[in-house]
Formats: C-alpha cells, structure tokens, sequence
C-alpha cells in the first residue's frame, strides 16, 4: 500500500509516499480500508516538530482520523463492508495513522455510522465535530438561547462549533484576528463577528466561551464570562503556538464564578458518535470543507495546510 511515513520533523514540499506492507491483524483490532480523512492541526505540530519526543512511535504514519470500511474484522464484533470512522486512541503516535489506504486500528476507537452523506463530508467529520461536541456540551454545557463566544473561529473546530451552536439555538459572537475573514463566520451563521486584538474583555461579555487560540489569550478569555452559576470557558484548542499556561496562578487567573475547563479528545464512545450523527442528520448539517485533495497529491494538500490558505477543513479522499 501507499503511506506517508515520518521519524523526524518535516516540512510539507518534504512529503513523499511510500510503499509499505498492508499491516497484518491482529486480536482486538481491525484493518481499515481508508476512504478519505482530514487534516488536523495536531498532525502538523507532530510533523514540524513533535515527531522528536520519545513516546512518538517511529518512524509513523501521521494521521488522527478516517472514514473506511471494514476489511478484516480479526476477532472483534465488526463485520467486513461495515462503514466506519475512526478518531484518537494513539492513532498517528502511538501506532501508525490514517495517511495511507490501509489501518490498522483498536477496536475500541472505530466506530460504526450510517450517514448518506459523502465520503468526503464524513471525513470531516469524526475529531473535529466530536471535539467541537464535546467541547460545547460535555463541558460548557451549552444550551438554546445563550450566547456563546467562540474565540479563534476560523479554523475547521471553530466552523463545526457554530455550525452545532446555531443548530442547538444559541446566539454565537465569534472571533478572528483577520478582518478579511468576516465573511467566512458569516456564511457559517455566526451572530456577531469581532476583531480579536487580544483583549477582547474590555470589549464583550458571554455566558460562555470556547477558546480555541489556547494560552496565549486565556487569562483574558476568562475575564470575558459573565460570573453565574452557568459561566464556562472551555480551552479546547492552541492555536495560538503556546502550549502551556506558564506562571498560572488558579486562584488570582480564575475569576470567581468562572469554571474553567477544556476538552481532550481521546475518549469518544459509540453513543456520542451515534448522538453527534444524528444531530447532524436531524439538523441537515454539511460540515464546512475547504478543499479536497487526491491522496496522491498529499504533498499539496500539506503545502495548503502549513501555508493556511484553505478557509474550511482540509480533506484527502484515498478512494
């Protein structure tokens, strides 16, 4: 088969396929034969420079996600055809990922759906609509009629999180530092649009807040919810390139009657999953895509990706 494989830190114009065996099965995990899968922001802090740590498997197949079916079913309670996605569990660190037409995965992260839509659209789908689920219900505990801030909200997690809030009846303010993309938080159904300067606190107030820019902004993040019994912010994303909340100081950063919180995403279960899907079927939603790219033109796709010329999810159709 066809995969990209990895052991040390690489630029995008650096990408080429290899040819590897199809990995044999074996108990309690399947084979995977991959349709298509998208683009994550994690995949790219592990190909510039993450892929250096020591509990990177390498050299790997980078890849947090899929859509496929399932080829060799081993001894768990798959059946081969059966079309599922797959998220999380290690995949693309701890054992090889999705970049590659065929994976082999833990039963227990692969999960089975019924959707009518496109291959390309379920591949936007499995981390990056879970995160944003999780994110605004598991713990913002989102509901109709409030208002939510969504801080960073033109990336893929930021369009499915007001995508699911609008859907739900929320009213949605939503953040970028780039005038020039409004109009994407407009097309997506965002309320209000504000330029982030990153002090947004003298400015708006929220019931509730998804930051997805991460440390850089968070203490002021915090400053933006409204002290209640219901006022949440939730760190679910780091996209401003700080990793680690230095000199944090919970008792001075933590205003009170804030909760704080934030979502990690390793943990998803068929019932979510099944919830999630049929969310999005009752609420006839199509998750936003920026483009697409034929997996032999993976190296394209990863040039569009660190260069952050797509508006939308990146997706890689394999088949």
């Amino acid at each position: 088969m066809k995969a990209l494989l990895i052991d040390k830190p690489t630029k995008a114009e650096e990408i080429f396929l290899s040819d590897c065996e199809v990995p044999k099965v074996k108990s309690g995990w399947v084979l995977v034969k991959i349709f298509a899968f998208g683009l994550n922001h994690s995949e790219k802090i592990l190909r510039h420079e993450e892929i250096l740590e020591d509990y990177i498997q390498k050299p790997v197949i980078p890849g947090i996600e899929c859509v496929g079916e399932i080829f060799d079913a081993s001894d768990t309670n798959f059946s081969v055809g059966e079309k599922v996605i797959a998220l999380m569990g290690g995949m693309g660190r701890s054992f090889n990922g999705s970049y590659a037409e065929f994976a082999l995965l833990p039963a227990h992260h692969v999960f089975k759906i019924e959707s009518s839509l496109s291959r390309e659209n379920l591949a936007a789908i499995p981390e990056t609509f879970f995160t944003a689920w999780g994110s605004l219900f598991e713990c913002l505990r989102l509901k109709k009629d409030e208002t939510i801030l969504i801080r960073g909200a033109t990336c893929a997690l930021g369009y499915a999180a007001i995508q699911i809030s609008k859907a739900l009846g929320a009213k949605v303010l939503a953040t970028t530092h780039r005038e020039k993309k409004f109009y994407l938080l407009e097309e997506v159904g965002a309320d209000k649009i504000i330029l982030d300067d990153g002090e947004l606190a003298k400015k708006i107030s929220a019931t509730k807040v998804l930051d997805l820019v991460g440390p850089k902004v968070l203490r002021d993040s915090l400053k933006i919810a409204e002290p209640s019994e219901n006022a949440f912010v939730c760190c679910s994303g780091i996209l401003g390139g700080v990793y680690e909340w230095k000199n944090f100081d919970p008792i001075k950063d933590i205003p009170n009657g804030v909760y704080l919180t934030g979502f990690f995403s390793n943990t998803p279960t068929q019932k979510i999953i099944d919830d999630i899907f049929n969310f999005i079927r009752e609420k006839n939603l199509t998750p936003r895509i920026g483009k697409v790219f034929d997996f032999k033109n993976l190296r394209d796709a990863l040039i569009a990706q660190d260069s952050g010329s797509v508006n939308g999810k990146i997706v890689v159709k394999v088949c």
